[in-house]
């Protein structure tokens, strides 16, 4: 596999109205300097703080960047599944966009590097900057799913990941919730393709507090995550 010539950033908003712009600068000077095409695709999740629109305003001096609006909140999962249908580029990073991983486009280089001989690279964080409740949440989501799926990822929902657009074709991707992550490396593992992960640098969002650790997120992360352990393990089908 060779290194990609094009490459979609995606970026699905909700509460980010104070990070909109800090997250598309840093794409815009760290994909000059890759000398790649690109586009920039930020999805508004029907923002409360209409965080979408400030992006806009970008879009309409920089046909690179194109915006996505939902007409009602459906969750993270499905705006990462806007992104993706959206995407038209070769490979496709995927990366939160409350500003925690604005700091991590540093390490796309790298991510790009480790993705010339895999299919999906996924992220883990060098060190949890987070309350203890929220790293003891981490801790046991991704101890549940190496105990269900037989995987060793280090941090299977992390929020960066590049993936290659053909199999973004051939894998159905259902959830809405946060386990979105979990569900594209669980299935792509199954269905044989190369996938690896890769440390990244992260901060916490000094603006919010993550979604995905919200009750309403966590008890439809769960649910998720039988459901897609029902089809592969009882059902054996994976990809419907």
């Amino acid at each position: 596999m060779n290194s990609p010539k094009s490459i979609s950033l995606i970026f699905p908003l909700y509460r980010d109205k104070f990070t909109v712009k800090k997250v598309i600068n840093k794409s815009l000077k760290i994909l000059k300097k890759l000398k790649i095409k690109y586009e920039i695709i930020i999805i508004d999740d029907c923002c409360p703080e209409k965080s979408g629109l400030v992006a806009l305003k970008y879009s309409k001096k920089n046909k690179k960047i194109k915006v996505i609006f939902h007409k009602k909140n459906l969750g993270y999962g499905a705006a990462i599944r806007s992104g993706f249908k959206n995407s038209k580029y070769e490979c496709v990073y995927a990366v939160d966009g409350d500003g925690e991983f604005g700091i991590a486009l540093n390490d796309l280089p790298r991510v790009l590097k480790k993705y010339t001989f895999n299919d999906l690279v996924i992220t883990y964080r060098y060190k949890k900057r987070y309350k203890t409740t929220r790293i003891i949440i981490s801790w046991v989501y991704n101890f549940i799913l190496r105990l269900l799926f037989n995987i060793n990822f280090k941090d299977i929902s992390c929020g960066a990941r590049l993936v290659n657009k053909k199999i973004l074709k051939k894998i159905k991707l259902t959830t809405n919730s946060p386990f979105i992550g979990a569900e594209l490396a669980i299935k792509a593992k199954y269905l044989g393709y190369k996938v690896d992960e890769v440390g990244i640098h992260s901060f916490p969002s000094n603006f919010r507090a993550g979604s995905s650790v919200v009750l309403k997120n966590i008890l439809k992360t769960l649910y998720d995550i039988f459901k897609l352990y029902y089809k592969i393990y009882v059902k054996r089908k994976i990809n419907y």
